[in-house]
């Protein structure tokens, strides 16, 4: 099982956040790896609580209320435990297609940070345009579609649940 880019370059402002949700999720597939090499378990709620806390802090200078920063947040790692777990099945019941190396999960974190930055960038930019066009959510669902497109069928159910509170 792999993923593979979403199609199409970054259009709208709906559709640069969901460029940003798909490379989150495709980084996801390294921490998949590196947990599948070192025996971790999936759920890391230390690690979660660092996420949305730093999501909470960091919202308000982006220009984000934090509880809907939260919000999407609590969304992106839902979305990525379920590729977690997804591939962690996939790899055991195919061994064969299973990672050889065992990715580093402090590179991987930090490359997840940078995202976090540019995610609550177009998260706000994307709330703002909402509001100041009257635009309704499901306007966003086109873009999710478009950009998932290229994607497997797990990562395309991830995409769904990491954008649940920007469509809804």
């Amino acid at each position: 099982m792999s993923a593979h880019q979403a199609e199409g370059p970054s259009g709208g402002q709906a559709g640069r956040l969901i460029d940003l949700v798909v490379a989150r999720l495709l980084v996801t597939d390294d921490v998949a790896a590196a947990k599948f090499g070192a025996g971790s378990p999936v759920d890391d709620p230390v690690r979660e609580r660092e996420v949305l806390d730093q999501v909470r802090a960091r919202a308000r200078d982006a220009g984000v209320d934090p509880d809907v920063a939260v919000a999407f947040f609590r969304d992106q790692i839902s979305a990525s435990k379920e590729v977690q777990r997804g591939l962690l099945a996939h790899w055991a019941a195919h061994p064969a297609e299973a990672p050889t190396t065992r990715p580093d999960l402090g590179a991987i974190r930090e490359r997840l940070d940078e995202l976090t930055a540019g995610l609550l960038h177009e998260l706000a930019a994307a709330l703002e345009l909402r509001a100041r066009c009257a635009a309704r959510p499901a306007r966003v669902a086109p873009a999710v579609r478009a950009r998932a497109r290229g994607l497997d069928a797990l990562h395309r159910r991830a995409v769904d649940a990491a954008t649940r509170s920007v469509t809804a």
